[in-house]
C-alpha cells in the first residue's frame, strides 16, 4: 500500500515541482498574458535552481501531500506507543497452557500433522518462557522446544530429539533455521518484546476485515532473519491480526494471519488459528490452538533446559 503511495508521489512530484524555468506552465502563463488574462506564477522558490531550492520543492510537497506516507516521514513515536500498549493490555496473565495441532503443507499440497502441548510462563522484567512438548507421531514424540525470550540481550533457546537422546542449545546465529520443519523460525517462536525493534507508523488500514493499525517494525539484533515487518494491529483489542516479514535483501518472505481471538479473564486475547505462508518456497504450516487454560499451578522447574528430557 505504502509502495503505491510512494510511487504515485514520486510521479506527481516529478511532473509537477521538480520543473524548470522553461516548463510548460511558463508557457501556459505566457499564452495567458496574449489573451488578457491574469497570470498565476508560482512562488520563485520553485523555479530556481540548487539543492536548497530542490528541498524547498520537497518539503512543500510533502506538506500538501501530508496522507502519503514518505520513508523517513512516518511517525516512529506513535509506532511505539501503540506497541507498548499492546503489550500493557497482554500483561499480569501469568501462565497459561494449551493444546496445539500444527499441519505443515508442502509445496504441492501434502499434509503431515503434529501435536504439541504448550506452557508459556510470564516473567517480571524480562521476556516470557516458552516450553512446547511433542505427542505425536511417533518419529517425534518426546521432542520438546524450550525458549527463554529477554529483552535487552540475545534468547535463550533449547531443542530436546529423544533420537539424539541430548539437549541441543540453539545459538543466537541459527535462529533463523526452521523450527521442525515447519515454516516457523526460532526467531519466530519468541515473544515479541517491544524493546526487539524499532518502530514506524504507516496509519490506518484493515485487516480480516477489522480497522487496524498498520505498523513497520525492524528488528534489532543484528542475528534477525528479517529486515523488516509489516504489522495490522486491530485497534480495538491491540492483538496483531497479520504479519508480513521481510528477508535480509528486503524481499517478502512470509505472511502470518491470526484468526479466531477468544478472550479469557476477561482480559486477555489468543488465537485460536495461525496460518504462516512461505511466499518464496510455496510450504505453509497452519497452527490450531485449542483448550487455553490461564493461571494453572506450573512447576517453573519445568522451564529449565535439563528438565527436557523428562518431559511426559
Amino acid at each position: 500500500m505504502c509502495d503505491v503511495r510512494l510511487r504515485v508521489f514520486k510521479v506527481w512530484f516529478s511532473r509537477h515541482w521538480s520543473r524548470t524555468s522553461t516548463s510548460p506552465s511558463d508557457a501556459r502563463s505566457a499564452q495567458n498574458q496574449a489573451k488578457g488574462k491574469r497570470a498565476v506564477n508560482p512562488p520563485p522558490f520553485l523555479k530556481r535552481k540548487g539543492p536548497i531550492f530542490k528541498m524547498m520543492r520537497l518539503l512543500s510537497a510533502i506538506l500538501l501531500f501530508g496522507v502519503v506516507q514518505v520513508p523517513g516521514y512516518a511517525d516512529a513515536d506513535r509506532g511505539l506507543e501503540i506497541a507498548k500498549t499492546m503489550r500493557e493490555r497482554d500483561r499480569g496473565f501469568g501462565n497459561f497452557t494449551a493444546d496445539m495441532e500444527m499441519t505443515l503443507i508442502s509445496a504441492n499440497g501434502k499434509r503431515s500433522l503434529r501435536r504439541l502441548r504448550v506452557k508459556v510462563l510470564e516473567v517480571e522484567g524480562d521476556g516470557d518462557k516458552n516450553l512446547a512438548i511433542f505427542d505425536a507421531p511417533a518419529d517425534v514424540k518426546g521432542a520438546a522446544f524450550l525458549s527463554h525470550t529477554h529483552i535487552r540481550k540475545p534468547d535463550d533457546q533449547w531443542l530436546y530429539l529423544p533420537s539424539l537422546k541430548r539437549v541441543k542449545r540453539i545459538a543466537p546465529a541459527n535462529k533463523t533455521a526452521p523450527f521442525m520443519g515447519s515454516e516457523f523460525s526460532y526467531e519466530d517462536l519468541a515473544s515479541p518484546e517491544v524493546e526487539k525493534y524499532t518502530y514506524n507508523y504507516l496509519g490506518e488500514d484493515a485487516a480480516a476485515g477489522r480497522p487496524s493499525f498498520l505498523l513497520e517494525r525492524y528488528p534489532v539484533d543484528k542475528h534477525s532473519g528479517y529486515s523488516r515487518q509489516l504489522v495490522w494491529v486491530d485497534r480495538d483489542r491491540y492483538v496483531a491480526l497479520k504479519i508480513e516479514f521481510f528477508d535480509r535483501r528486503g524481499d517478502k518472505l512470509k505472511t502470518l494471519v491470526s484468526s479466531g481471538f477468544k478472550q479469557y479473564l476477561d482480559r486477555y486475547w489468543r488465537a485460536t488459528g495461525m496460518d504462516m505462508e512461505n511466499h518464496q518456497s510455496g510450504k505453509r504450516s497452519v497452527l490450531n490452538w485449542a483448550n487455553y487454560r490461564f493461571r494453572q499451578n506450573i512447576n517453573a522447574q519445568d522451564f529449565r533446559p535439563t528438565s527436557l528430557s523428562r518431559m511426559r
